[in-house]
């Protein structure tokens, strides 16, 4: 299989070599440029990944002879494994596809990525937007300085990393009002994730607005979804007949989430009066 296939083929149906084949053209400093950004690219799928390929990954990131997007990239394709380490835990080892050992090597060398000011703007970023998916004490503060510093591309990190983080409500809330629309994305995808209900009339404001592009009014639907369910399938009413299936998808999705929220209320009352 032609290597830049795999970009147009589902994991699952990837050849059985496929992580093997991402590794050697990591490690291969003649291949192409392109070649080993796409290798770092897929080599974080779970399909794929492993303590070797998790090993190589963060190698790529921490070598400061390595250019600089792929060290970015090798950095940023860490994060899922990060999180399911993060959520899952280690107590069934067929749970993760990393080891306990492998997941506190990433977040060490991460973080020391992440702390060398000579190491490049870009390779520092992502490595703070990987890290976060799975928290630790250190990044409260980096987050703060990113958001503070006035430098619009550490801005995007700090809200997209707010997501992962809590204690930022406020901050999320000022970037709401962001003029660069990155910001504001990531700032309407973290108001959902920790359901600030202060964002809720501007999110109804964006999903009524016609011209709210759609990445946004996909975020602002799923966030409304998780501030306050109910109230959301009147708000959304309209668009759960769009002509747009993503669109269409996204409200019905939030109307099972509703559903099922009810159910729990219901069985809750009923515990309850029993």
């Amino acid at each position: 299989m032609d290597f830049k296939t795999l970009l147009d083929t589902p994991p699952w149906d990837w050849p059985a070599d496929a992580g093997s084949m991402f590794q050697k053209i990591l490690v291969d400093r003649r291949a192409k440029e392109s070649d080993r950004l796409l290798a770092a690219e897929l080599a974080g799928d779970f399909t794929v990944v492993n303590d070797d390929l998790a090993d190589t990954l963060l190698m790529v990131a921490c070598s400061a002879d390595e250019p600089e997007q792929l060290r970015a990239r090798a950095a940023i394709s860490l994060g899922p494994v990060l999180e399911q380490a993060n959520t899952d835990g280690f107590e069934d080892p067929d749970d993760v596809p990393i080891t306990e050992r492998t997941f506190h090597n990433i977040q060490g060398l991460l973080e020391k990525v992440y702390l060398d000011t000579s190491a490049p703007k870009e390779v520092r970023r992502r490595s703070l937007e990987a890290s976060v998916r799975a928290a630790k004490p250190w990044h409260q503060e980096a987050i703060r300085s990113a958001y503070s510093s006035g430098d619009k591309q550490w801005m995007l990190t700090a809200v997209f990393s707010m997501r992962w983080v809590r204690g930022f409500d406020d901050q999320i809330l000022r970037a709401l009002k962001s003029d660069d629309p990155e910001i504001h994305y990531e700032a309407v995808i973290a108001a959902g994730n920790w359901e600030l209900d202060a964002a809720w009339p501007h999110l109804v404001e964006l999903v009524n607005d016609a011209h709210s592009p759609k990445p946004l009014l996909l975020a602002a639907i799923g966030a409304l979804g998780s501030i306050r369910p109910a109230e959301a399938l009147d708000v959304l009413v309209d668009l759960a007949e769009s002509d747009d299936e993503e669109i269409a998808e996204a409200v019905s999705e939030v109307r099972a989430a509703a559903e099922v929220l009810s159910d729990e209320e219901d069985d809750e009352e009923d515990e309850w009066i029993n």
